[in-house]
């Protein structure tokens, strides 16, 4: 019974109690409202202005000054393609110089007569004038500029059958005034004759030697077979500059027969 008596009195004061009764809780629960202490804490000023700017990740510094290993990596690369530009325009400015320190080539001034038998006759008596030309080879007759003239001529006739001829010119500064002659197989003239920039003569499909490696020789005249059996061939053509005229005689088309040809080649003023 005391026991009860006990809890009755116990349970009969704490109903009498309220929260006026204890300060400390009272004013901690009066000082403000939730809304309010979450507007004093100023979270959006607390995130705006962050207390390290120097932390900001790289991609937040976009619309400020960029950081300096940022300026520094366009510039080298704005500098390494500038590099590489100038480089491939001096190499292309340097390749036209070349081109224009060559004149472009005239062509030659040709010509035929009938007098077939009076060169024929005429060249029979002079030395080196009168050579066969062997089925397969090329005759070639180099001819280096003079000072004393200014162009070159020929004039050439074959017995029997015709002939492939044609003129480049070898811009080489000249180191002999000396005419030769080379004579040649197909198929060396081949390899050393290969990728001749020109254009290519309207002329039988059977023509001999088509191009040249030299990057130096210049396309005149293509090769291409001429009726040298029935009329004379004769020709000329103005010094372009100091150099050495190459004039192909070419039987490399004939699988049988040798030519027998009659030529000469002379200056003129």
């Amino acid at each position: 019974m005391e026991r009860l008596e006990a809890a009755s009195e116990l349970q009969s004061r704490l109903s009498s109690l309220s929260f006026s009764s204890f300060p400390g809780v009272a004013s901690e629960q009066s000082d403000s409202s939730a809304p309010d202490r979450l507007h004093n804490t100023d979270l959006s000023q607390s995130s705006a202005q962050p207390e390290h700017p120097a932390d900001m990740d790289p991609t937040e510094k976009e619309s400020g000054q960029p950081s300096e290993g940022n300026a520094v990596a366009p510039a080298e690369l704005a500098l390494g393609e500038g590099g590489e530009e100038e480089s491939s325009t001096s190499g292309s400015q340097r390749s036209a110089e070349m081109k224009a320190q060559k004149p472009p080539l005239k062509p030659p001034t040709t010509w035929t007569s009938a007098a077939l038998k009076e060169l024929k006759a005429k060249l029979r008596t002079e030395d080196d004038s009168m050579v066969t030309v062997y089925r397969g080879d090329i005759m070639t007759v180099h001819v280096p500029t003079v000072p004393e003239a200014k162009k070159v001529c020929w004039e050439f006739a074959t017995d029997g059958y015709d002939i492939g001829f044609g003129i480049y010119f070898d811009w080489t500064p000249v180191t002999s005034r000396s005419i030769t002659v080379h004579i040649s197989e197909s198929s060396d003239d081949e390899d050393e004759e290969e990728e001749l920039e020109g254009p290519v003569g309207n002329g039988d499909v059977e023509k001999g030697s088509k191009s040249q490696t030299n990057s130096n020789l210049a396309e005149i005249l293509p090769v291409y077979r001429q009726e040298s059996h029935t009329t004379v061939q004769g020709g000329s053509h103005d010094f372009p500059g100091e150099g050495t005229y190459l004039l192909k005689f070419d039987n490399s088309y004939s699988l049988w027969r040798n030519k027998t040809l009659y030529y000469r080649v002379y200056y003129s003023a």
